[in-house]
């Protein structure tokens, strides 16, 4: 079925869920290792939204479901009008957390800030995602979108958590949003609150509150915990993740869309040249990097973008050869002198960086350069902030970053590539320019088939293994633990979903 037969059927579709008769029951606090950037951290600027999302106090016109599903959220329907056009009508009855009602004017209102470089959600990421030439209204419940180019991701772009559903802002509402929870308070990289939304659509939530609690580390994380000072670690450390739930806590596991992954630099140094990457990907033993790093229950090898199971997968093997690796090497010029390579008369030598941010980056760089020294390439590592080491690339000061990004965080899969492997991508850190990897991506986006879509981005994902753009390690699962008595909660694929109205925590 194509893509526009399907949405054509999803507009038929009206959400229903039931509606759960069940009591408040106090505070829910959840660890994790990031925080809120401001006292209030409006959700359409940087990945704001996320977090919102997540605790149920914003929501998004469509949704991605457990299964990687589009479904209208806020919206009732979405529909194509045209080429470039795209009709969403509200869902009726919705509610602002002010008690005012949802209208397409105030959605429009919403969504104009993220393009406005003068307004505090400004978001050139998304901004890009959406392409807008113009929005309108026709009525108080459709909203008339005008894209710039054709855009057969357009509706899964309507999920993106940083497009929340807005209304007026005022001091007792700050962020007045639509979702089960209210926001109250923020504290920079310490705490994120919400409380129970009375009036919520769906019914009453089964929590009177949402507390995040940001904790330094994975680690320090998981002490709090053990400690009883939270109720839930969000990315609970994989080696320790079997024998907590010994002690009668609940473990949630399941595989996400995060990839685990080397960013190269592409404009100097080693890596820059594709015989040199091929070798390194092909020296990298993944399985061994899941069963040492992971404890084998934290994620599967990685052979290419998106995992199995997963709609946009290709058929590409996850391959470790030693002995090729170093044919490889070889042939780009590099001689073996008393077992370490030399290339162009110097020592060759690989700089990893990365953060410490989750816990499976650092012991899986340091397998990464074992590996690489079992074959002769001398492996150096840097452990520090994210943007710190992505400035190290970006300014040829180090050869591979390793990272871990959701590649479908809006169920498409054109959006992640984009940033990461387009010539002109926001995140391409590497520099890695591919003019048939730019056209392939740019006809994934005005391709509206299904089948079609599918034939292009495996052929993306064919051109990234054999010319190593970028090389991915292991797709990754969540594994969080929470007190015994709490329901109604499951691991999202995308990451960007935990709290829900259904979700309570019982003695």
């Amino acid at each position: 079925m194509s893509l526009l037969s399907r949405l054509a059927f999803a507009a038929l579709v009206t959400l229903t869920p039931a509606i759960p008769a069940m009591a408040q029951n106090g505070s829910l606090s959840i660890s994790i290792t990031f925080g809120p950037t401001a006292e209030v951290p409006d959700p359409r600027a940087g990945y704001n939204g996320w977090m919102s999302n997540q605790t149920g106090v914003t929501e998004t016109l469509m949704g991605i479901d457990y299964h990687m599903k589009l479904y209208p959220r806020v919206a009732e329907s979405i529909a194509q009008a045209g080429p470039t056009t795209w009709r969403v009508a509200l869902r009726e009855g919705v509610l602002f957390h002010d008690g005012t009602p949802v209208t397409a004017g105030a959605v429009v209102e919403a969504i104009s800030a993220i393009s406005d470089e003068t307004h505090p959600g400004h978001n050139a990421r998304v901004a890009k995602l959406l392409d807008l030439a113009g929005m309108s209204t026709d009525g108080d419940r459709v909203v008339v979108f005008e894209t710039n180019s054709a855009n057969a991701a357009f509706p899964w772009t309507l999920s993106e958590p940083a497009i929340a559903v807005l209304g007026a802002a005022s001091d007792a509402f700050p962020i007045n949003a639509t979702g089960p929870y209210i926001f109250r308070e923020a504290v920079p990289e310490q705490l994120y609150r919400a409380e129970a939304n009375p009036n919520y659509r769906l019914g009453t939530p089964g929590l009177e509150e949402v507390r995040v609690v940001v904790s330094g580390d994975p680690a320090s994380a998981a002490l709090a915990f053990e400690a009883g000072d939270v109720d839930m670690v969000i990315g609970y450390p994989k080696p320790d993740f079997e024998r907590i739930q010994a002690t009668g806590a609940l473990g949630f596991s399941a595989p996400t869309a995060r990839l685990y992954f080397y960013t190269i630099n592409a404009t100097s140094g080693p890596m820059a040249d594709p015989l040199i990457r091929r070798a390194v990907s092909l020296a990298i033993d993944r399985q061994g990097i899941v069963e040492a790093a992971l404890s084998g229950v934290g994620g599967v090898p990685a052979g290419t973008i998106y995992p199995d199971g997963t709609s946009w997968a290709a058929d590409i093997p996850m391959a470790y050869d030693p002995e090729k690796a170093e044919a490889l090497l070889a042939e780009a010029g590099a001689v073996k002198e008393g077992g370490a390579w030399v290339l162009n008369g110097a020592p060759l030598e690989i700089d990893i960086v990365t953060y410490s941010g989750r816990a499976e980056l650092p012991p899986t760089a340091e397998l990464t350069q074992a590996f690489l020294q079992a074959i002769g390439i001398k492996a150096n590592i840097r452990v520090g902030e994210y943007g710190t080491s992505n400035d190290a690339i970006v300014a040829g000061e180090a050869d591979m970053f390793l990272q871990a990004w959701v590649t479908t965080p809006q169920g498409d899969p054109g959006a992640v590539l984009e940033a990461l492997l387009k010539s002109d991508g926001g995140s391409n850190a590497g520099g890695y320019s591919n003019a048939a990897l730019d056209q392939l991506l740019a006809d994934g986006r005005t391709t509206f088939d299904h089948d079609a879509r599918k034939a292009i981005y495996d052929e993306v994902q064919q051109i990234i293994a054999s010319d190593a753009a970028l090389i991915p390690v292991f797709h990754a699962a969540q594994t969080n633990v929470a007190t015994a008595g709490l329901t109604g909660y499951r691991v999202h694929p995308t990451e960007t979903y935990w709290i829900t109205h259904e979700t309570a925590l019982t003695e």
